[in-house]
């Protein structure tokens, strides 16, 4: 079934195939939308091959690290606890009292 819905920038949309792409920008003057995959490739479609494809909106993937195959767990930034909280620590432990 042919995409009944105009793009929208900022959506996910998934092809029969199961390619997951967001639309990243419209350009009205060339008719042209410009997407980007899940795996970071960029792509542009026009807008007859829109309506002429079956495509599904989808929710965004909760996994953004799709473009970014050479990560480890440390680069997402929640793998290790701040040093103020290792010991139980209260971050506010460390505020001075200021003298009013």
């Amino acid at each position: 079934m042919p995409a009944q819905d105009n793009p929208i920038v900022g959506n996910w949309y998934s092809t029969p195939k199961n390619e997951q792409f967001k639309v990243v920008a419209i350009n009205e003057d060339d008719e042209t939308i410009d997407i980007q995959y899940f795996n970071g490739d960029v792509d542009e479609i026009n807008l007859d091959t829109w309506y002429e494809s079956d495509l599904e909106q989808i929710a965004a993937p909760e996994d953004w690290s799709g473009p970014f195959d050479d990560l480890v767990a440390d680069d997402f930034g929640d793998t290790e606890k701040p040093a103020h909280f290792r010991n139980g620590d209260s971050p506010l432990d460390t505020i001075e009292p200021e003298d009013f």
